[in-house]
C-alpha cells in the first residue's frame, strides 16, 4: 500500500520528508532545464501513464514525482503541454468520482476493501491538490501579465501559441465542486472529511473570490459558490468560513452579490440555513460604532443583508431581531440597509398561507411591527435614510404589499416629506406619490366629488341594512395588513374590483368637467354588493379612497412651490407627479400643470425637456381636432406670462413637427367657425395659437389672409372684442410676401379697418387700449409710410376731443387749472387721445431705429457683394487698385463718416418726434406741453383717476423718447410716483423709471435714492415692481450698487411672499457676479440695518441669508476683521448684539479664528452683555468641532479669557451701579441737618459695606486666578 497523502500548506512542502510516512516528492525534475522536445516527450509520457494505468496510479512514487515536477514548473510549460497535463488530471478525477459510490458494493475481503478505499482517497486528494495548484498557477500568471501594453504588443503571439484557459478553469472548479457533493464519508470514514483537505479547499476558494475577473465568468462563479456552500453547510466548516466571508465582504464590494448567491444556494441545496443565520448573527453582534469608522465595509455589509433578504426572506425574518438594534447606530448606511431588508421581508416573507392559525397571527404581528418601523424611519435624522425609506415604500406599493388601512398613513408621510430640506428626500417623496397613484386600489379616477357622491349613496345603503346603528366612519375597521381575516383567521383580499366598478359607474363621464351636484344627481340607485359586512367593507374602502384623494389634492400648493425650486430634480419629478395627478383627475392638478409653462424659459436643459415632454403628453393628441381644442383652450385661459411661454413652446413644437399640419388645419376650422358649436372665444383662441405657430413658420397665416380680415374685423369682433386684437397681432406676424400681397389686394380696406378700430368707439373701454396698441403696431409693421396714416389718426382723435362743444373752454380750463367743464365723455376721449399720441410716438421711435438698422444691413450687404464681385473678376485675388481704394477709404475714414452721418440723421429724427426745431413744433410736439400742464394739474388728476393713469403713461412715454422733455419733467414724475393716490399710477411710473434709467442713465443718477424709496411703498404691486426694476438694472450693470442696497435687503423679510422670493432671487444672482459684491456690501448693510427700527428676528433672518451667500474662505476671514472693527466706538447694546450675531453666522476657518483672537481689544468692552457673550460662545462651540489639537488648545484658552473678562465687566458694572446708588442717597441726605449724624453713620456704614464687599470680591478673584493659573500649569506639565 502506498504512503498516505497529506495536504501541505504549500506546493514546495511536498519535497520535505516527514516521520509519519506520508507521500512526498523524492525525485523531482527541473522541467525548465529540459529542451522543448524533451519536455514534450516527458509530458506525453506522464499523460500516457495517467490514462493507461489505473486511476490511482497517481500515488505511485515515480508518476507522483513526475506530475509534481510538471506542476512545480507549470509556468514554463508550453500551451500544448499544459493542455495535455490538465486534461489528464481532470479526466482522471472526473472518472474517479463515480467510482467512489461503487466501493460499498464490492464483496471482497475487508483488507482489500480497506486498501482500495485508501488508494481511492489518496488519488482523490492528489488529483484535487494538483488541479487546484494548476488553477492558482494560471491565475497568478494571468495577474502578473495583465498589463495593457503587454497584451497590445503580444496579441498576435497569444493567438497562435496560447490555449483557451477560461473554459478549462470553469470545468476544473466545477469538478472540484462536484467532488464535494458526492458521499465523501465512503472515502474518509466519517461525515466530515479530512480537516486539512477542507481547509485547503476553502482557503484557496476564498482567495479566488478576491479576483474580480474570476467572478465575471458565470461558470467559475457558480463553481466557487457551490464549493463554499458544500464546505460550510454539508461539512460544517462554519466558523472559519464565516470569518473569511465577513472579511471578504468588508474588503471587496464585488464579492457581495456572489457571496449572497453562495449563501442562498447552500440553503436551497441542503435545506439548511445555518450559514445565513450565522452570518446575520455575526453582523448583529458587531458594535455599531465599528460601522461608523469603516464606511466602505458598512456599505458592503448593508448590500449583503439586502441581497440575502431578497433571496432568503423567511429565514431572515426569523433572525431580524438581532439586526433591529442597529437602527440606533450612527452609521446611516447600515440603517439604509436595514430599511431595505425590512422592505424585502414585508414583500416576500409573509406570502404563503401554510401553517396554523397561531403561527399566521404571529407572522402578521411581525409584519405589522416591520411596517411601523418603516413609518418611524421616515423621520430619521439622516436624509439618506429618509430617502431610502420612501424608496422602499414605493417598491412595496409597486408590489401591492401596502394595505388599504395603511395606505393613507404612507401617503400623508410622503406628502409631508415634500417639504423636506433635502433634495434627495423630496425626490423620493415625489416618486413615492407617483407610484401610489399608479398602483392605488381605489380606481382609475380620484375626484373628490365623485368619491363623496358614491360614498353618500352607499352610506344610505348601509343605514338601510342596519337601521339601528348610527352612520359613522368605518375606516378604522379596515385591517392593518392588506388582508382581512375571517372568523377562522384565514386571510382574503378585499374585493377592489367592486370598488373600481362603483367608481366608474358614479362618474361615467369622468373626463368632463362636472359639478358635485351633477355627480350626486346622476344616479340615485347603486348596485347591491352583497351582505352587511361586504357593504361595510366597501364604505370603509370608499372613505379611505376619499381620504387619499384629499391628501394628494392638498399637496398642490407645495407642488407649485417645488416647480420654482433651484433643484432640477425637484422640478422634473414634480412635473411627472402632476401629470400622473391629471391622469387620475386629482382636484387642482390641471391648474397646477398650467403653472409649469413659464419653466420653458429655464436655462436648465433638463427642465425645459421635462416641460416639453409633459406638454406633448398632456395636450398633443393623435386626433388633430382634440389637439387643436386643447391648445385653443390653453390660449383662452392663460394670462400674459403663460401666453408668452405657450408661444415659445408652440413655436418650438411646430419647428420640430410635433404639431402637425392636421392640427394647423383644425385650428383654422375653429377660427373660421367650420366646426359646429364653435364660439367667438374659441375662434379668438385658435387665431392666437396660429399666431404663435407663425413665429417659427410665418407662411401659416398667408393661406387664410382673407379670413383673418373678414372675421377678425367683422361682426364677430363685436361679439368677442379681443378677436380684433388677435387679428391685428396676426397682421404683424405675416411674412414679407404676404404683407406685399395684402397691400396690393386689400391694403386700403385693412388700413381703413385699423383706423376705424383706433379712432372709433365700438370697442369696450377695457379692451380698446389693448386692441389699439396692436392696431398701431400693425400699421407700423405693414404700411409703407406709417407716419402719414398715424398722423391722420392722431388728428382725428385730437379733433374728437377739442372740436366738440366747449373745446376752447376746455383748453383754457386745463391751462388755468380749472376742470369744471370736463365731462365723463370728454375724459374718455382725452384719455384715448393721450394713449394714441404717446403710442404713435413710441412706435415712431422704434420705426426710426428699425429704418437705421435696415440701412446698415443694406450697406453691409452691398459692401460684401462688391468684395465678392471684385474677387470673382480677379479669379479669387483682389486687384491692386481695389486694395489701394480700400486703403485710401480707410485712411480718410469714409466708412466711419457714413456711420456718423447715419447716427446724426437717426438722432435728428428721434428728436423731431417731440422737440422738433426751436421755431416750430410738429404734431406730437404740440401735445407735449399740453400733457405736461395736464399732469401738473393735481386737482384735476385727483378728480379723474383714469385720466391721471393715461396722462402719466403718456408723459412717461414722451420722456423715454426725448431727453430734454425727460429732464424737464423728472421732478413731476417723482412727485406723482410718491404722492399719487392711485396704486396703478404709482406702479406704472415705477416701471417707467426703469426704462428711463436704461435710456438716460445720467439724468436718473441723481434720483437713485428716490428710486429705492419705492421699495417702502404701502402697495404690494408697487413694491414688487420696484424690486423687479431695481433687480433688472443692477444685475445688468445699468445701475451701480450704491449705499441704498439695504432697502433691497429689507425686502427679504417682506410680508408678501412673492416680494420676499424676488428679493432672495436678486441677492442669489448678485452673489454670482464677479467676486460676489455682497461681500463688500455686507458691512454697510449691517450698519444701516442696525439703526433701523427692525424686529430682531427680521434682522437676523436678513443677515443670515446674506452671509450664507458668501462661500469663499478668504472673504469670510476678511469679514471677521471688518466686523470686529465695527465694535470700535459702538455703545448701543442693540448694535453690539447685532454685530456679534453676524460674527456668529460666519463659517470660521483656522485663520478666521486667529483673527478673531487677535482683535480682542476691539470688542472687549462689549463682553459684559449676556447676548453678546452668547454669540461668542456659539462661535467657540462651532470652532471646536473642526479645530485641530493645537488650535483647540488656543480656543480653550481664548474661551477662558472671554469668560474672565465677562465676569470682570459684570463686576465693574455692579460696582458702578452701587456707587451711583450711594451717591444718590448721599446727595438726598445732605440737605437734612437734623439727622446729620445718623446720615453720616448711615453713609459711613454704607461706605464700609461697599469697601468690605470689594475686598471680599478681590480676594475671591485672587483665589480664582490662583486656581486657574495652577490648573493651567498642571495641564501644561502633563502635556510635556
Amino acid at each position: 500500500m502506498a504512503p498516505h497523502f497529506v495536504f501541505p500548506q504549500s506546493l514546495r512542502e511536498l519535497e520535505e520528508e516527514h516521520e509519519d510516512n506520508r507521500l512526498y516528492a523524492q525525485n523531482s525534475i527541473d522541467v525548465a532545464s529540459l529542451r522543448s522536445s524533451e519536455l514534450e516527450e516527458f509530458v506525453k509520457g506522464v499523460s500516457f501513464d495517467l490514462s493507461d494505468k489505473e486511476l490511482f496510479c497517481i500515488e505511485d512514487q515515480d508518476i507522483f514525482d513526475r506530475v509534481y515536477s510538471l506542476i512545480r514548473g507549470y509556468a514554463s510549460l508550453p500551451s500544448s503541454c499544459k493542455f495535455n497535463l490538465v486534461e489528464s488530471l481532470r479526466s482522471n478525477l472526473s472518472v474517479l468520482l463515480p467510482n467512489v459510490d461503487s466501493l460499498t458494493r464490492t464483496q471482497d475481503d475487508d483488507t482489500l476493501v480497506h486498501d482500495r478505499v485508501a488508494s481511492h482517497r489518496n488519488a482523490f486528494k492528489i488529483y484535487t491538490f494538483f488541479l487546484i495548484n494548476v488553477v492558482l498557477a494560471e491565475e497568478s500568471n494571468a495577474g502578473s501579465s495583465n498589463n495593457s501594453k503587454v497584451i497590445a504588443t503580444t496579441r498576435k503571439k497569444l493567438i497562435k501559441n496560447s490555449w483557451n484557459w477560461e473554459p478549462q478553469r470553469g470545468r476544473i472548479l466545477n469538478l472540484i465542486a462536484n467532488s464535494l457533493e458526492i458521499n465523501l464519508a465512503l472515502l474518509f470514514g466519517s461525515t466530515d472529511p479530512d480537516e486539512n483537505y477542507l481547509s485547503f479547499i476553502a482557503k484557496h476558494t476564498f482567495s479566488m473570490f478576491e479576483n474580480a475577473i474570476l467572478l465575471k465568468d458565470s461558470d467559475t462563479k457558480d463553481a466557487l459558490c457551490r464549493i463554499i456552500g458544500s464546505c460550510t453547510t454539508k461539512y460544517h466548516y462554519m466558523a472559519q468560513s464565516c470569518a473569511s466571508i465577513m472579511h471578504l465582504i468588508h474588503k471587496y464590494d464585488f464579492v457581495v452579490i456572489p457571496m449572497a448567491e453562495a449563501v442562498a444556494g447552500a440553503k436551497k441545496k441542503y435545506a439548511d440555513g445555518s450559514l445565513a443565520s450565522a452570518l446575520v448573527r455575526e453582523i448583529g453582534r458587531t458594535n455599531p460604532k465599528d460601522y461608523v469608522k469603516d464606511t466602505a465595509g458598512a456599505e458592503n455589509i448593508g448590500r449583503f443583508l439586502v441581497e440575502i433578504a431578497d433571496r432568503l426572506p423567511k429565514l431572515i425574518s426569523t433572525n431580524i431581531g438581532v439586526l433591529v438594534p442597529h437602527f440606533g447606530g450612527e452609521s446611516y448606511k447600515i440603517r439604509n440597509a436595514l430599511v431595505g431588508v425590512l422592505g424585502k421581508l414585508v414583500a416576500k416573507a409573509f406570502k404563503d398561507d401554510e401553517g396554523e392559525v397561531s403561527s399566521k397571527s404571529v407572522r402578521l404581528r411581525t409584519k405589522q411591527a416591520m411596517l411601523e418601523i418603516l413609518l418611524e424611519r421616515c423621520r430619521d435624522v439622516s436624509a439618506y435614510t429618509r430617502s431610502r425609506v420612501l424608496q422602499v415604500w414605493a417598491e412595496l406599493c409597486e408590489e401591492h404589499s401596502v394595505s388599504i388601512g395603511l395606505w393613507n398613513e404612507v401617503a400623508e408621510v410622503a406628502a409631508g416629506r415634500l417639504e423636506d430640506k433635502s433634495a434627495i428626500v423630496r425626490k423620493s417623496a415625489l416618486n413615492l406619490l407617483i407610484m401610489m397613484l399608479q398602483h392605488n386600489p381605489f380606481g382609475p379616477q380620484l375626484r373628490i366629488a365623485s368619491f363623496e357622491a358614491t360614498l353618500e349613496q352607499y352610506k344610505k345603503k348601509l343605514n338601510e341594512l342596519e337601521p339601528d346603528v348610527p352612520a359613522e366612519s368605518v375606516v378604522d375597521d379596515l385591517p392593518s395588513d392588506n388582508d382581512t381575516c375571517n372568523e377562522n383567521g384565514e386571510v382574503h383580499n378585499i374585493d377592489a374590483q367592486v370598488l373600481a366598478e362603483e367608481q366608474q359607474e358614479s362618474s361615467t363621464d369622468s373626463c368632463l368637467t362636472q359639478t358635485e351636484e351633477e355627480i350626486i344627481q346622476k344616479d340615485n340607485s347603486v348596485p347591491d354588493v352583497g351582505n352587511l359586512e361586504q357593504t361595510r367593507a366597501l364604505v370603509a374602502s370608499l372613505e379611505a379612497g376619499l381620504r387619499f384623494s384629499k391628501c394628494v389634492s392638498a399637496t398642490m400648493p407645495t407642488l407649485v412651490q417645488l416647480m420654482a425650486s433651484s433643484s432640477a430634480s425637484d422640478v422634473e419629478n414634480t412635473i411627472l407627479l402632476l401629470m400622473r395627478c391629471k391622469q387620475f383627475q386629482i382636484d387642482g392638478s390641471e391648474a397646477c400643470l398650467r403653472k409649469m409653462l413659464p419653466l420653458v424659459f429655464s436655462q436648465d436643459k433638463s427642465i425645459y425637456e421635462a416641460v416639453e415632454n409633459a406638454f406633448v403628453t398632456i395636450y398633443i393628441r393623435k386626433n388633430p381636432v382634440e389637439t387643436a381644442k386643447n391648445l385653443l383652450s390653453l390660449a383662452i385661459d392663460s394670462n400674459i406670462g403663460d401666453l408668452a411661454a405657450l408661444e415659445f413652446i408652440v413655436a418650438a413644437l411646430v419647428s420640430k413637427g410635433d404639431i402637425s399640419s392636421g392640427t394647423i388645419s383644425a385650428l383654422w376650422d375653429f377660427f373660421c367657425f367650420s366646426v359646429s358649436g364653435t364660439t367667438a372665444e374659441q375662434s379668438r383662441g385658435a387665431l392666437s395659437v396660429l399666431c404663435m405657430a407663425a413665429k417659427s413658420s410665418p407662411v401659416i397665416l398667408g393661406s387664410h389672409l382673407q379670413d383673418i380680415i373678414d372675421i377678425g374685423f367683422g361682426r364677430w369682433a363685436k361679439v368677442e372684442p379681443l378677436l380684433a386684437r388677435a387679428a391685428c397681432f396676426a397682421l404683424q406676424r405675416l411674412s414679407d410676401d404676404d404683407k406685399k400681397k395684402l397691400l396690393s389686394v386689400n391694403g386700403s380696406r385693412v388700413f381703413g379697418m385699423l383706423e376705424s378700430l383706433i379712432a372709433g368707439s365700438w370697442l369696450p373701454e377695457n379692451i380698446w387700449y389693448a386692441a389699439a396698441d396692436k392696431a398701431i403696431a400693425a400699421i407700423y409693421t405693414i404700411h409703407p409710410t406709417p407716419e402719414t396714416l398715424a398722423a391722420n389718426i392722431v388728428k382725428k382723435s385730437l379733433s374728437s376731443v377739442f372740436d366738440c362743444s366747449g373745446g376752447d373752454e376746455l383748453q383754457n380750463d386745463i391751462d388755468s387749472g380749472s376742470a369744471g367743464i370736463l365731462t365723463t365723455v370728454q375724459v374718455v376721449k382725452l384719455s384715448r387721445y393721450l394713449f394714441i399720441a404717446s403710442h404713435v410716438a413710441m412706435n415712431q421711435l422704434l420705426y426710426v431705429e428699425s429704418c437705421a438698422r435696415k440701412i446698415q444691413k443694406q450697406r453691409a450687404a452691398k459692401e460684401k457683394a462688391d468684395i465678392d464681385r471684385h474677387n470673382l473678376q480677379s479669379n479669387g485675388t483682389t486687384p491692386a487698385d481695389t486694395l489701394k481704394d480700400n486703403n485710401i477709404n480707410a485712411e480718410l475714414g469714409l466708412a466711419a463718416s457714413a456711420d456718423a452721418m447715419l447716427d446724426t440723421l437717426s438722432d435728428k429724427a428721434e428728436k423731431e418726434i417731440i422737440s422738433g426745431n426751436s421755431s416750430e413744433k410738429n404734431l406730437i410736439g404740440h401735445c407735449a406741453p399740453f400733457l405736461s400742464k395736464l399732469c401738473r394739474n393735481f386737482s384735476l388728476m385727483q378728480k379723474y383717476p383714469e385720466l391721471q393713469a393715461s396722462g402719466m403713461l403718456a408723459l412717461c412715454r414722451f420722456m423715454i423718447i426725448d431727453a430734454k422733455f425727460c429732464d424737464a419733467n423728472l421732478q413731476l414724475l417723482f412727485t406723482v410716483v410718491e404722492n399719487a393716490s392711485s396704486e396703478t399710477v404709482r406702479s406704472n411710473c415705477t416701471i417707467a423709471l426703469g426704462d428711463l434709467a436704461v435710456r438716460f442713465p445720467n439724468l436718473l443718477e441723481p434720483w437713485t435714492e428716490n428710486m429705492y424709496a419705492r421699495l417702502q411703498d404701502a402697495s404690494v404691486s408697487v413694491r414688487k415692481n420696484a424690486v423687479l426694476v431695481l433687480s433688472h438694472l443692477i444685475l445688468n450693470d445699468m445701475m451701480k450698487v450704491k449705499g441704498y442696497i439695504n432697502e433691497m435687503a429689507i425686502q427679504l423679510e417682506d410680508e408678501e411672499e412673492r416680494i420676499s422670493s424676488l428679493a432672495k432671487l436678486f441677492f442669489h444672482e448678485l452673489s454670482k457676479k464677479g467676486s460676489n459684491p455682497i461681500y463688500n456690501l455686507l458691512p454697510d448693510i449691517l450698519g444701516k440695518l442696525s439703526i433701523r427700527n427692525l424686529k430682531r428676528e427680521s434682522f437676523c433672518n436678513i443677515m443670515q441669508f446674506l452671509i450664507a451667500s458668501i462661500k469663499k474662505d478668504k472673504q469670510m476671514e476678511a469679514l471677521v476683521e471688518k466686523l470686529c472693527n465695527r465694535f470700535n466706538g459702538v455703545t448701543d447694546i442693540t448694535q453690539l448684539e447685532y454685530i456679534s450675531y453676524c460674527l456668529s453666522q460666519l463659517a470660521f476657518t483656522e485663520k478666521g479664528m486667529k483673527k478673531l483672537m487677535e482683535s480682542f481689544k476691539t470688542y472687549e468692552h462689549a463682553l459684559s452683555e449676556e447676548s453678546v457673550m452668547d454669540h461668542f460662545k456659539n462661535i467657540i462651540n462651532k470652532s471646536k468641532k473642526f479645530a485641530k489639537p493645537e488650535l483647540k488648545s488656543c480656543i480653550e484658552e481664548f474661551e477662558d479669557k472671554l469668560n474672565k473678562f465677562h465676569v470682570e465687566k459684570k463686576e465693574q458694572e455692579v460696582t458702578a451701579r452701587n456707587a451711583q446708588i450711594h451717591q444718590q442717597r448721599f446727595g438726598s441726605t445732605e440737605g437734612v441737618p437734623v439727622s446729620g449724624n445718623d446720615g453720616e453713620d448711615s453713609a459711613a456704614s454704607d461706605t464700609e459695606g461697599v469697601t468690605k464687599s470689594r475686598a471680599k470680591k478681590s480676594s475671591m478673584k485672587d483665589q480664582k486666578g490662583n486656581v486657574s493659573a495652577s490648573t493651567k500649569r498642571s495641564i501644561r506639565s502633563k502635556r510635556r
